[in-house]
């Protein structure tokens, strides 16, 4: 009896089993190991990027009696939190790029693979160089030009500046800033390509930055579309990004190079000061870009193809970026907005330059581990770590970063800019020359200048083979960017670009003219 139940039991629970879904054999092994709460489950970590998942994610996996301890406490235990704020900047961003190159090595390689062809200036025709006077002309021009703004207007940079063709007399309109973009971008991308050589269906991508005008369709498609470029090309167009936008544009032709070998990428960077970017009003906080923007842009043709190698001019070696909008004053201390009479314009603050320091300051942080020899950033440690444990008045240690490049571009902003990055970086007078001789000659040219600045450079003869060149731009938002390159050809045959005729004349003595 005991028999014939225990057969109808094991028939009615075979049959019971087979009604049940069938569980994957995966799952059926996973329900032996121990289940993980939400915090503890491992989530997908790209390994595409050459990282790995973190530590304690890994140690979750194990039984609790064979995790490894951890070696160090938690900072605040040993008194150690303010310290490790001070050193979060600089120490992050060391460790991340050595453990980037570390489980990478491709990352390594790749920057360097990116070189430079041709750096095409814009050399402005006969009819848009104007006297620095010009805009007293103006008086009997429009209506909404009013003679207390003309007084500060008249501030000029050099004698013989750009400006387009809509400024004679000034035409804030649709129609005026789609001329002078069409007369910068095809008159600088013409030339580029005449001295490359390089056919329009060869570009890949396409990079345009300009700050103040963003049409619809963009610049970017006004390049395509002037040039018949191919259907697959790639194209950006950043807007907004200020007058340091130029290092962003390299940073990120960069980035799609690293993913897409064997690629061309035009960048071209402007500025667009006809509308809406010039004032029509009288205060004069927005009159002052007035006297400072003129027209000015650079086609920029980079390449990681092999056969290019030959004919590239410059590599280049890094990319860096600093962007401290989060500070509210540093984000409106250059500002587009309207005057009490309704008229759009931007305005500049007094506290530009403050703001700029501080910008520069954490931005040399940042730059400082990537060009500056070890025994500088050895000394710039041990001052911070005196200060910080030791004597909170003891002077931090600047480094020598002029010893680390050979030449420097500063942003032409203004004489304010240059002199206040010569003297806390303490460069000497050669070494803003370019910068100083860019503004008289042509004027804030915006994201471009740093171009105008290196073809001064080049049209003097001084860059030779192996020499090191630091680009830092100044811009709205605010940031404070940088791109360093190296000379890989020796220039014999330099072509003076928008020196040419001029450049015997200089350096020349600058007076002050503007001060605010």
């Amino acid at each position: 009896m005991h028999q014939v139940h225990a057969i109808v039991s094991r028939v009615s629970h075979s049959n019971t089993i087979k009604s049940l879904p069938r569980t994957p054999n995966s799952l059926l092994q996973n329900q032996n190991k121990p289940k993980l709460s939400h915090v503890d489950e491992p989530k997908p970590f790209p390994r595409a990027l050459g990282l790995t998942r973190p530590a304690q994610t890994r140690q979750a996996q194990l039984p609790l009696h064979i995790q490894p301890l951890p070696l160090l406490s938690p900072p605040h235990v040993y008194g150690l939190a303010p310290l490790q704020q001070q050193f979060s900047t600089y120490f992050r961003s060391f460790f991340i790029h050595r453990n980037t190159l570390r489980k990478n090595p491709a990352s390594r390689r790749i920057p360097y693979r990116l070189r430079l062809l041709q750096a095409a200036v814009l050399v402005p025709d006969t009819e848009c160089v104007v006297s620095g006077a010009f805009s007293g002309d103006h008086r009997r021009g429009p209506r909404q030009f009013h003679d207390e703004g003309f007084g500060t207007l008249r501030a000029r940079r050099g004698d013989r500046v750009a400006a387009a063709g809509t400024l004679h007399p000034p035409e804030a309109s649709l129609g005026g800033s789609r001329y002078e973009s069409e007369l910068i971008i095809f008159t600088a991308v013409d030339d580029l390509f005449q001295k490359t050589g390089v056919d329009p269906k060869d570009i890949n991508v396409v990079v345009v930055n300009c700050n103040s005008f963003a049409p619809m369709p963009s610049l970017a498609s006004m390049i395509v579309n002037r040039y018949k470029l191919r259907a697959d090309v790639r194209s950006f167009n950043l807007s907004g990004m200020g007058c340091s936008a130029s290092p962003i544009s390299i940073g990120l032709a960069r980035d799609i190079l690293r993913v897409q070998p064997d690629s061309t990428v035009l960048v071209f960077s402007t500025e667009i000061i006809v509308s809406p970017a010039w004032y029509t009003g009288t205060q004069r906080s927005m009159l002052i870009p007035n006297c400072l923007f003129r027209m000015g842009g650079v086609a920029i043709l980079l390449s990681n193809r092999p056969r290019h190698r030959a004919d590239a001019k410059y590599r280049l070696h890094h990319v860096v970026r600093t962007h401290i909008g989060a500070d509210d004053k540093a984000y409106k201390c250059l500002y587009q907005v309207e005057d009490a009479d309704g008229r759009l314009g931007i305005s500049l603050s007094k506290e530009v330059m403050p703001i700029s320091g501080q910008a520069m300051k954490r931005h040399l942080i940042e730059l400082g581990q990537f060009v500056l020899p070890w025994w500088e950033q050895l000394l710039f440690v041990a001052t911070l770590l005196r200060r910080s444990l030791i004597d909170p008045k003891a002077k931090v240690y600047t480094p020598e970063f002029r010893k680390a490049f050979e030449h420097i571009c500063v942003h032409a902003g203004g004489r304010a800019v240059i002199d206040e990055v010569q003297m806390n970086l303490g460069l000497s007078a050669e070494q803003v020359e370019a910068s100083r001789m860019a503004l008289h000659r042509f004027g804030n040219t915006s994201s471009s200048s740093v171009w105008y600045e290196l073809s001064y450079m080049e049209a003097k003869r001084r860059m030779k083979k192996g020499d090191r060149v630091w680009q830092i731009g100044l811009g709205s938002g605010f940031k404070c960017n940088s791109s360093v390159w190296e000379c890989v050809k020796a220039m014999d045959k330099v072509d003076q670009g928008p020196w040419s005729g001029c450049i015997d004349r200089y350096p020349v003595e600058v007076p002050e003219v503007l001060k605010f």
